[in-house]
């Protein structure tokens, strides 16, 4: 049996795991808090605490049994956090055949809005996309060596059920933030799981780009949701004065079009969610009928 070991079984890697365990996969993973434990049991699947802080016995047991890990994980100060306390547990691991590593777009800082590919240089300035390029080059490194196919998916702004500008605006809490020629990527939770699933089973490259077909204005999402929930969007403020906090200004650094041809030449993946329109229907008909 095909035996997944994911750390950080959360809004992501949690769809692809479902995947998989509908598929009869054995799915193992880990959270940095009890509670996050439990909800990882609640699902059915077995679950380990771990918090990136100590090496953990039951964790390097998973590790030598598992067929497939997937890292959700970021890197912190100490860089990631798996290989900080694992990365020697990982030459016990025989029926390793896969790793996944989930990345993101930043690592690319800014192409001034051009349009780039998986062929780009890697370019973040700050601290915590420079992490990421190291983690990314890290367990590259641990693949080749182990002999294990590794791939990195680099994900664009991650949306979906319950994590959308539909919940946003209903809870009072959407911002439209006007700075002029700033685009993004995003991508639905579920087109995650599907190119992620669609590697572990072919692909010929080690990095994909998972991102949508439309690169747009922030503004423009929230405006589109409010219409489909019609209401009023929320006023239009400048970037300037909009007061955000230093995380959410970082987000506003980078201009950049990301192109996910990759996806759908080399893995057959055919977005469910080409562009934020379909997935914010989606999203609307699904909490509709809650």
């Amino acid at each position: 049996m095909s035996h997944l070991l994911c750390f950080g079984l959360g809004y992501s890697a949690g769809r692809i795991a479902r995947r998989l365990a509908n598929g009869g996969w054995h799915v193992t993973g880990t959270a940095r808090t009890p509670a996050g434990v439990a909800a990882i049991a609640a699902q059915g699947y077995d679950a380990l605490h771990f918090d990136g802080t100590q090496p953990c016995v039951e964790t390097r047991d998973a590790i030598t049994k598992a067929t497939h890990v997937l890292l959700s994980a970021p890197p912190d100060a100490f860089g990631d956090p798996v290989l900080h306390h694992h990365e020697r547990d990982f030459s016990d691991a025989k029926s390793l055949r896969w790793i996944g590593y989930l990345s993101t777009l930043g690592v690319y800082g800014d192409s001034g809005g051009e349009w780039i590919d998986e062929t780009a240089p890697t370019r973040a300035r700050s601290p915590r996309g420079q992490r990421r390029i190291a983690a990314e080059a890290a367990w590259l490194d641990i693949g080749r060596r182990l002999g294990v196919t590794t791939r990195i998916f680099r994900l664009a702004g991650i949306y979906g059920p319950g994590r959308s500008a539909i919940e946003r605006l209903r809870e009072g809490t959407a911002h439209r933030i006007i700075k002029p020629g700033q685009v993004f990527n995003r991508i639905h939770v579920d087109d995650i799981a599907a190119t992620v699933c669609a590697a572990i089973e072919r692909g010929t490259h080690d990095i994909y780009n998972v991102a949508d077909d439309e690169p747009s204005p922030p503004q423009d999402v929230v405006s589109f949701a409010a219409k489909l929930l019609q209401m009023p969007p929320p006023p239009e403020v400048s970037f300037d004065d909009a007061n955000l906090s230093p995380m959410a200004a970082s987000f506003y650094a980078d201009n950049r079009r990301v192109s996910n041809k990759r996806i759908w030449q080399d893995l057959g993946v055919a977005l469910q969610f080409p562009t934020y329109r379909e997935g914010l229907r989606a999203i609307l008909s699904e909490t509709a009928n809650v």
